[in-house]
């Protein structure tokens, strides 16, 4: 068996500026690189500092399906303490993102704080290096 050496995940949306704002100003992802006008798909690579993980965001000329998620659709980031949640939560609200209701209970009983995103994407942030999480 062949061991994974990254991880990418990609989506669509409507509103690539304004997602990659977010992700980058308010999250602190990094932007590794992106592409433009690539068979009609524009698109953008974040990636979290230190990590082989990225989050691929593409926009298509035609538009997106643009189908909000389920709220148990989640990108849980593990910031590592308690106040690393409350800067990146504070800097978020500077930009306009609330925290909002997370539909799982467990994620208020470890702390944890639920940002959606310009799309409604939800965004769980969790004070723990996710040692032990579900």
């Amino acid at each position: 068996m062949r061991p994974v050496a990254q991880i990418r995940v990609a989506r669509p949306t409507d509103r690539l500026d304004e997602v990659v704002a977010f992700y980058r100003d308010g999250l602190g992802l990094d932007v590794l690189g992106g592409f433009a006008d690539h068979d009609g798909y524009d698109g953008v690579f974040l990636g979290i500092p230190g990590t082989s993980c990225h989050l691929e965001l593409t926009h298509h000329v035609d538009g997106s399906p643009g189908v909000v998620p389920d709220p148990e659709n989640l990108l849980v980031l593990y910031l590592g303490s308690a106040g690393s949640v409350a800067e990146v939560v504070t800097r978020l609200a500077s930009y306009g993102h609330q925290p909002v209701a997370a539909e799982n209970p467990y994620w208020a009983r470890v702390g944890a704080v639920t940002v959606a995103d310009p799309d409604g994407w939800r965004v769980v942030l969790v004070p723990s290096d996710g040692l032990g999480s579900p």
